[in-house]
């Protein structure tokens, strides 16, 4: 975990959110601080990725490659766990409180699908 990742993680932590249900739309509502920094990550590694791709237009050593591969993977992980954190500390916590056990299933399956 570099130095920004550990930053934004601390401001993210701190950030009230809340989910919610408009019009049967299930909807998490961050800070706009939180959505910016998640949002320059995702664009970060769409830049990796269109990197990657230019490595293969240029027929780049396999390795090379396989390893930016990994670093998306890591990236995009990162991120995802980022998230996870936070949704488990705002809408979870907030639907156990109503009420809601059903959130926990929903949970594991999220989870599970992360794992792979």
């Amino acid at each position: 975990m570099n130095e920004e990742t550990i930053l934004l993680d601390q401001r993210m932590e701190h950030e009230p959110g809340c989910c919610s249900h408009e019009d049967g739309e299930r909807k998490s509502h961050h800070t706009d601080k939180a959505k910016s920094g998640l949002a320059n990550r995702l664009n970060r590694i769409e830049g990796q990725v269109r990197g990657i791709k230019g490595m293969i237009e240029r027929d780049a050593y396999c390795d090379d490659v396989l390893n930016q591969i990994a670093s998306v993977q890591a990236s995009l992980n990162s991120v995802g766990k980022l998230l996870l954190e936070y949704h488990m500390k705002s809408c979870v916590i907030e639907r156990i409180q109503e009420g809601d056990t059903e959130v926990l299933t929903e949970l594991m399956t999220t989870m599970n699908k992360l794992m792979k």
